[in-house]
């Protein structure tokens, strides 16, 4: 499942070449043909990011909503490249500049304002963001017993963090993923939010996930980071500061992963 860098990105990317543009909607595979019906001809006004979930405010006043899930994926041609819809197109944008396919979402629908109300009520703050307050994580994590590294799934707390930035976080600031999180600090805490807030920015910036200073690798300045070397600890054999072996651990049906030495329990 893309995590929010991923989205932002895409809000930003599909933007501008959609924003301020009447846009053609329909939903070549069907399944989303009334809700395309509403807005198809309509002015799209803005993609509004927040967390893993996307909003489509349209010149009707109604909200689209799309949340990729762990299966959904945008296809963008550009310019006059406008293919047949290949697949399971749930729905297609048409623009004068780009042609925008969507395929399985997990969610894909056109709804009055007060949906997207609803959804973000429900959501915890998104660290990309500017002017986000910290405080909804902070006092979710203070009251809960349950462990730190199920905490930082769930996007009622923070909105846009999943496997891989969880385990990078965790990391950086030293903290065992099963810590309850109503025995972390407030300087913890505030490790917590800085740490994810810098890799997520930086995630919207690269286009990727690049976690480890380049300080701490031997590749030269200029040289892409390899994938495999882009983590401290996640999907790695052995903890890229201090070698001890990467322990796993299954925390809501996901693979968590942490080194002992730098995160002790």
């Amino acid at each position: 499942m893309p995590e929010g860098h991923t989205i932002h990105k895409i809000a930003r990317d599909h933007g501008k070449l959609l924003t301020g543009r009447t846009v053609r909607v329909t939903s070549p595979q069907g399944r989303f043909a009334g809700d395309a019906e509403r807005v198809d001809g309509a002015v799209l006004d803005k993609i509004e990011p927040h967390g893993k979930h996307l909003f489509y405010h349209w010149s009707t006043g109604e909200v689209g909503h799309v949340h990729l899930g762990l299966f959904g994926k945008f296809k963008v041609h550009t310019g006059d490249d406008r293919p047949e819809p290949r697949g399971a197109v749930r729905m297609r944008l048409v623009a004068d500049s780009a042609t925008i396919d969507l395929a399985g979402p997990t969610a894909c629908s056109i709804d009055d304002p007060s949906v997207r109300t609803e959804i973000l009520g429900r959501l915890g703050p998104d660290p990309i963001k500017p002017r986000q307050s910290k405080q909804k994580m902070f006092d979710k994590i203070s009251r809960s017993k349950r462990g730190i590294g199920d905490l930082l799934m769930d996007q009622s707390v923070v909105a846009g963090v999943g496997n891989v930035y969880r385990a990078e976080a965790l990391f950086v600031c030293g903290i065992h993923p099963l810590q309850p999180g109503i025995n972390l600090d407030i300087a913890e805490l505030e490790a917590l939010w800085v740490t994810i807030t810098a890799m997520l920015r930086k995630g919207v910036k690269d286009g990727r996930i690049v976690t480890v200073e380049r300080s701490e690798l031997d590749i030269p300045n200029g040289v892409r980071i390899k994938r495999g070397e882009a983590t401290y600890a996640y999907k790695r054999d052995h903890c890229l500061r201090c070698g001890t072996e990467i322990q796993l651990l299954a925390i809501q049906n996901r693979t968590s992963y942490h080194c002992p030495t730098c995160q002790p329990g």
